[in-house]
């Protein structure tokens, strides 16, 4: 007769077994399988295991195996079984990868699961669950912008270096301006959230109006430097410049991160610059503004002050933005960069690579 291998359990091993063979809360395979364990530690072969807990000897036989070579753990878990027979052969899963990325269908820019499954005689399920295994969104698209700065690895160093590892006894600012904010005026009364409805609100309006938002983010606490203007010219830029020279510490040193707007580059802002050596300016690469934090702070002082706002006039919307801006420096929250320059320069390589091979073909 064949003798089934023999268990031998630890004083604690025993205590873990005996209470979850006795808990009413655990599911009934967790203590079916700890009386399993249990009665083959007492001696006990598989067919009587089988009898005293009424199931069949080779689950007994089973789950001893599984304990002996997995210990506890191995009885919380199932072995992973085979599934269903896949209907959906991987030259068709191979086919629908390729349309979706070198082919377009014929009417329209981009595929949709129906319009795919139509093209490849599949369920619209089947083509889901295709592009999700394979993370393919031919939905979406995102925008971007390669520098043609020639000197782009020398700027992104310097500006990356300030945000890592910024100089003592200074303060490093990032400043640009937000221009053309519109103060505009819904044609109707929007109606209010409530259940079962979101907010409402018209979508013409009536334009009152813009101003010109001059902002400069202090990388260290998060605190802003503002001031609202009609216009955006280098006398104004001028103005906010001496705005910031009044309200920073005389004796800090100022780095400012600006982009390369001409009004930055003015030559009457150049000579005031010299009178003042205090401030040193970096200019951001070409079509590089994600380089400047403060365009992360633009974008949220857009989304939760402005987008859903009603002016009534500009000076409606210049109050609205002095009160976010204030409320804002009451809790200030910096924006912590973590992406080194090497890796940013890396990932730019490779965009340029890829970008010359779609080219040339």
């Amino acid at each position: 007769m064949r003798v089934a291998r023999p268990v031998t359990l630890n004083p604690e091993q025993r205590r873990d077994l005996e209470q979850h063979s006795r808990a009413r809360s655990l599911s009934a395979r967790w203590v079916e399988r700890a009386r399993i364990v249990l009665r083959a530690a007492d001696g006990l072969q598989d067919r009587q295991i089988a009898a005293e807990l009424s199931i069949t000897p080779e689950k007994a036989a089973r789950w001893r195996n599984r304990f002996l070579d997995g210990g506890l753990p191995a009885l919380h878990k199932d072995a992973p079984r085979p599934g269903r027979t896949r209907t959906i052969t991987a030259a068709a899963v191979k086919r629908v990868i390729d349309k979706t990325t070198r082919e377009k269908p014929d009417n329209a820019t981009h595929w949709s699961t129906r319009t795919m499954a139509a093209a490849v005689g599949l369920s619209e399920a089947s083509i889901r669950r295709i592009w999700h295994a394979n993370g393919l969104k031919p939905h979406l698209v995102r925008t971007f912008k390669i520098s043609n700065d020639p000197h782009f690895a020398e700027k992104l160093q310097a500006i990356v270096g300030l945000y890592l590892n910024p100089p003592q006894h200074a303060i490093v600012l990032c400043a640009d301006e937000k221009s053309q904010i519109q103060a505009l005026d819904r044609t109707q009364p929007g109606l209010p959230l409530k259940k079962g409805r979101c907010g409402t609100m018209t979508h013409d309006y009536k334009r009152n109006g813009t101003a010109t938002l001059f902002a400069a983010l202090n990388t260290l606490d998060g605190t802003v430097i503002s001031m609202c203007d009609d216009r955006h010219r280098h006398q104004e830029w001028l103005q906010f410049l001496r705005v910031i020279d009044d309200v920073t510490p005389s004796e800090k040193e100022l780095h400012l991160i600006v982009d390369n707007y001409a009004t930055h580059k003015h030559p009457k802002v150049k000579n005031w610059l010299t009178r003042h050596p205090r401030f040193h300016v970096y200019f951001t690469p070409t079509s590089s503004s994600w380089l400047n934090m403060v365009e992360r702070f633009f974008r949220d002082l857009t989304q939760n002050g402005l987008r859903r706002g009603v002016f009534r006039d500009v000076e409606e919307l210049t109050t609205t933005i002095d009160t976010y801006i204030d409320k804002h420096n009451d809790k200030p929250k910096p924006f912590i960069w973590t992406a080194k320059a090497a890796d940013i320069l890396e990932k730019v390589k490779r965009a340029r690579t890829a970008l010359d091979n779609r080219q040339s073909v």
